[in-house]
């Protein structure tokens, strides 16, 4: 992989991570477009694990007050508020492990320059997104059953083209939750996913599962750089859209983006 094609793809993790427009979908485009052969499918995986290790330390230095807070609340050993908010994380994990464990194997092989599949899976993005912006607004926090249903919204946005943030989000704001609220529990809920993930994996490399070998660090080091710092601004800049029911916008481009994928790949088919 070429460094400028790293430097490439971590902004279209940054962006995309906290944008609610699919990161999977349009690293996938983005590969597609820029032509960009990763290598190896443990090259690949690689670089997967280090922009997404850069996108959730992007959340936790942006979600750093709510996270010591409720460490905090947790540690105090009471049945607190910030005790059930975490056992509601918990909670809609579960959806997301249960189909990542089980389906590992198809999940993975959606992910091989399936176009056609992003392109429709956008278009389901931006009307999700289109409804939730319509959404009357209210200050109702997150309940348990509605923990569980963000849960299985974020297991169906493991397929590419969907995208984890706008299903959560939008699910959410859809079951009447404050706009700002649902964004905070959007992001926070994936930052032990995305760990968990990783520790997979590099426990895979460790164990031999996993041959890596002759990587270059150079383009690894600029992809984290790059999805780091732009997974910055993008997340602020999320929340900052959201609290102001700006979620539509992004449904206009998802549609677009869909359809020309839709189109592009049934001409290179």
């Amino acid at each position: 992989m070429e460094t400028i094609d790293a430097i490439i793809l971590g902004v279209i993790q940054g962006l995309t991570e906290f944008l609610p427009v699919s990161s999977s979908g349009h690293i996938e485009l983005g590969k597609a477009v820029l032509g960009t052969d990763l290598g190896n499918k443990e090259e690949n995986l690689l670089f997967t694990v280090v922009v997404h290790f850069a996108t959730a330390l992007s959340t936790i230095i942006v979600f750093r007050k709510d996270i010591l807070k409720l460490l905090k609340g947790l540690f105090s050993f009471k049945w607190n508020d910030e005790t059930q908010f975490t056992a509601k994380i918990v909670l809609s994990m579960i959806p997301a492990v249960i189909v990542g464990l089980l389906f590992e194997e198809q999940l993975e092989k959606l992910f091989e320059g399936q176009i056609i599949l992003v392109g429709f899976m956008l278009i389901i993005t931006g009307l999700l997104l289109f409804l939730a912006g319509r959404a009357k607004r209210t200050e109702k926090g997150v309940s348990w059953k509605d923990a569980l249903i963000i849960g299985v919204s974020q297991a169906v946005a493991m397929l590419p083209g969907i995208s984890r943030s706008g299903a959560t989000i939008s699910t959410s704001v859809l079951l009447g939750n404050d706009r700002a609220k649902a964004a905070r529990f959007s992001f926070l809920m994936v930052v032990p996913l995305i760990f968990g993930k990783i520790a997979k994996d590099m426990l895979d490399v460790v164990k031999g599962d996993t041959v890596i070998d002759n990587v270059s660090m150079t383009p690894l080091i600029a992809g984290f750089l790059a999805a780091f710092i732009v997974g910055l601004l993008a997340c602020t800049w999320m929340i900052s859209l959201v609290r102001k029911a700006k979620l539509h916008y992004f449904s206009y481009y998802c549609f677009a983006i869909g359809i020309v994928a839709i189109v592009a790949g049934v001409m290179g088919s």
